[in-house]
């Protein structure tokens, strides 16, 4: 597979990869000319959507019968992909006019509605399956004949790794999504998650569910699940993407949400920001205490928790104090989440939850 420039410097950019929807572009069309024009091209170029194009190298090939099986490495570049080094096959059939899909092993089957393609298709998502209908037009224009093919994707090893995803939540069984909307995947990109969120919204509404949790976290998401009573379906793993979710909501409402969270993410929420990662916002300690003093503390309280090291200890300096300095963090985190709603209808409510799991506030 070709693969964008690299560098020996150590403090290097990080290099991009290819979606997985690039490696199955790539071993269709490959797999495709073998039938059409009696060899695999190898190395296979693709275009991708937004210009440009992608060279693989195959790492497999077969012809049996009137099949043709071409596979690719997929390479995500120093993006933490579960499927980075997957071997991404597509076997191809001629059939009559058209191109149609099929799910292989390790390839995911859509169960429940709210995503991109109907119940009972595989779970190829609709860019990947512009993509490999575009490439594999090319090739039989090359004939001079109309494209005709059945398309099976496989993932050896995928529905073992797809358990490391949301598609086992969004009821896809059997395996992993084939995804993609560039052909390019960007490092630690923030697309990838909040596509999922999005997924994950659209499937609770598809189900008709009037109340959804998102939370910052598995100790979080675990108690909120527990409190509330939820399907898993409800549970959104909203991760630091706080924004996303709400932006989300803004146009595609549900009766209620639930943030659950640590009480230092819904902190920096209170305060007003959207991204709670560490890297991009921060605690405001200023602000914890005003809201202690808000909360009924005293000047040498509200003193105390501004010069606390972390937002952790600010809570426990507060609770010596007898001081709900979490359940006022919750009511303003609240505020701020109903303000980025912007007037949807969604009834937000917040719960804070330490490190142990315990429920510290809800409200």
């Amino acid at each position: 597979m070709t693969r964008p420039e690299a560098t020996s410097e150590p403090n290097r950019p990080l290099r991009s990869g290819w979606t997985t929807g690039a490696c199955a572009t790539a071993a269709a069309k490959s797999a495709y000319a073998a039938l059409l024009l009696g060899s695999f091209e190898d190395p296979v170029t693709i275009a991708l959507p937004r210009g440009g194009s992608a060279a693989f190298a195959l790492a497999y090939e077969l012809r049996e019968g009137d099949t043709a099986t071409a596979g690719v490495i997929k390479d995500a570049g120093d993006d933490p992909d579960v499927t980075h080094g997957a071997l991404i096959l597509a076997t191809v059939r001629p059939c009559d006019a058209g191109v149609t899909f099929r799910a292989g092993k390790g390839v995911g089957t859509v169960t429940r509605a709210g995503l991109p393609v109907p119940v009972g298709e595989p779970a190829i998502n609709p860019v990947p399956r512009a993509m490999i209908t575009a490439a594999l037009t090319e090739v039989a224009d090359r004939r001079g004949i109309p494209v005709g093919a059945e398309v099976t994707i496989s993932i050896p090893g995928g529905e073992a790794l797809a358990q490391k995803t949301w598609n086992p939540r969004l009821g896809i069984v059997g395996g992993l999504s084939v995804l993609g909307t560039t052909g390019i995947v960007t490092p630690y990109s923030c697309s990838a998650w909040i596509h999922s969120i999005h997924r994950g919204i659209d499937v609770a509404r598809a189900a008709g569910l009037g109340h959804i949790a998102a939370a910052t976290g598995s100790t979080s998401e675990k108690a909120a699940q527990a409190a509330l009573g939820l399907p898993d379906m409800a549970m959104i793993d909203m991760g630091d993407f706080a924004g996303g979710v709400l932006k989300y909501l803004r146009h595609h409402p549900v009766p209620r949400l639930t943030i659950a969270g640590g009480f230092a993410k819904l902190a920096k929420l209170a305060a007003g920001a959207m991204d709670l990662h560490s890297s991009r916002s921060q605690v405001d300690h200023a602000r914890l205490a005003a809201w202690a003093l808000e909360a009924g503390g005293g000047e040498a309280t509200a003193a105390a928790v501004a010069a606390a090291p972390t937002a952790m200890a600010a809570l426990e300096i507060a609770r010596q104090h007898g001081i709900d300095l979490a359940a006022t963090v919750a009511r303003h985190a609240g505020e701020a989440a109903r303000e980025r709603l912007d007037g949807a209808s969604v009834g937000v409510d917040v719960m804070v939850v330490d490190r142990s799991g315990h429920i510290v506030a809800h409200g």
